[in-house]
């Protein structure tokens, strides 16, 4: 079998048994993501906890999800049943946008991982609301590989290197300026170009633009000449977005994620910063 990186809710159905299909739902605004499984979920779906499963503790010195060590990563894989073989099938109800966060970490892996597109608001079936507990799997715990995630340091050096392209997958107006209730500091880093995460998706019908589509946005920011791409956001997750577009639109051999993001970046008064569209 072979999917990804997005699959549809109809190809999901008819392939839920063979697949380990992981809700991954969170809120930035504080609501539970276990709750909103627990009303209501995909059958055999079971819930991971992004603050404490798929990141490290949070500190003003690594940002507010930094990634996890590959032994953390593992055991929460194993918890999730998710084994070394185990076809892994993620969604939220956010478009994507925190799903992609699980996809992104199984993917440098090598693991064979896919994103529902459209979200949960797509699924025509019938939800459930049990708490799935599924039987332990075997995850081998692998390195993060060194060129898909990048430390602020490495994206000092890559910011001004014109064969790089560092993006900002923030909104407009937190790229610019900020949100004095989310961010550290006001702005971006120096040299960043924004590329919203949401812009991905097609507004009517909610799901991921074709490959086409992406692969000219893309490339009106610079993309097709940058030998290497980085993406950040506030904290490491909605950036994971712009990867799966990225990588959906061709350009998936030169990605990498900042997970610090600006949660990181801006908490370091020494890191330079710049504010304006």
């Amino acid at each position: 079998m072979t999917m990804g990186p997005l699959v549809s809710a109809a190809w999901l159905e008819s392939h839920l048994m063979t697949v380990r299909v992981v809700d991954s739902r969170w809120y930035l605004d504080g609501r539970s993501g276990h709750a909103a499984y627990l009303e209501g979920h995909i059958p055999e779906a079971v819930w991971v906890d992004l603050d404490r499963e798929l990141s490290a503790p949070a500190s003003r010195e690594a940002g507010r999800h930094p990634f996890p060590t590959p032994d953390a990563f593992a055991a929460a894989m194993t918890r999730l049943g998710v084994g070394d073989d185990t076809p892994v099938v993620v969604y939220d109800d956010a478009r994507g946008s925190v799903a992609a966060r699980l996809w992104w970490m199984l993917h440098i892996l090598g693991h064979e991982v896919a994103v529902l597109d459209g979200d949960l608001r797509t699924w025509p079936g019938p939800l459930t609301t049990d708490d799935v507990t599924p039987a332990p799997a075997l995850f081998t715990p692998r390195a993060w590989p060194t060129d898909r995630i990048v430390d602020a340091d490495a994206v000092d050096a890559l910011r001004t290197r014109p064969d790089a392209l560092v993006l900002d997958a923030r909104t407009a107006s937190r790229y610019a300026n900020g949100d004095p209730a989310i961010d550290p500091r006001p702005g971006h880093i120096p040299g960043a170009r924004n590329a919203p995460w949401a812009d991905n998706v097609d507004p009517d019908s909610g799901r991921v633009r074709g490959t086409v589509d992406l692969r000219g946005r893309y490339d009106e920011l610079g993309a097709s000449d940058a030998r290497t791409i980085v993406a950040y956001c506030g904290s490491g997750v909605t950036a994971c977005h712009d990867l799966l577009a990225l990588t959906i639109a061709g350009l998936g051999d030169r990605v990498a994620l900042y997970p610090g993001s600006w949660s990181q970046w801006g908490a370091d008064e020494s890191r330079p910063t710049e504010t304006g569209a």
